[in-house]
């Protein structure tokens, strides 16, 4: 879900070295699970969303890239190292933002889980969000 009134989502780490803006959402927003997410964000999940590569633009300085699997770029700031971005290669033309890096979170909420087969066995949220294993269907 995401607040329609919003056409351009604006975020940036926590030192304010890395500021961006994108469009708005093409997927639906995601809370994911899996062990890279956490050992990037250093958190037991990561809340993502999904922009068309192109409406993204870094105004500041641009992130520091990180080459988490073969077909993966994450993307974080160099000074204060916040995780800002995915890219994986099967898609190119996306790139994915956390939530937590926008300058108002509430603007994007996740609609589901994935990877929960990689979640920390304490990590069950009480939400009504659907659960999926592995990546979404």
């Amino acid at each position: 879900m995401i607040d329609v009134s919003a056409d351009v989502l604006t975020g940036r780490c926590l030192c304010g070295a890395v500021q961006y803006q994108t469009g708005i959402p093409i997927l639906p927003a995601t809370i994911c699970h899996c062990r890279s997410c956490q050992l990037a964000a250093g958190a037991h999940s990561l809340g993502l969303y999904t922009v068309e590569r192109g409406t993204a633009a870094f105004t500041q300085v641009q992130p520091v890239e990180y080459r988490s699997s073969p077909k993966v770029l994450r993307g974080f700031c160099g000074t204060c190292g916040t995780a800002l971005t995915y890219w994986h290669a099967d898609w190119p033309t996306e790139l994915s933002f956390t939530i937590a890096s926008l300058d108002d979170p509430n603007l994007v909420v996740p609609v589901d889980h994935s990877w929960m087969t990689h979640a920390i066995p304490w990590d069950n949220a009480p939400d009504c969000r659907p659960r999926h294993q592995t990546d979404r269907p």
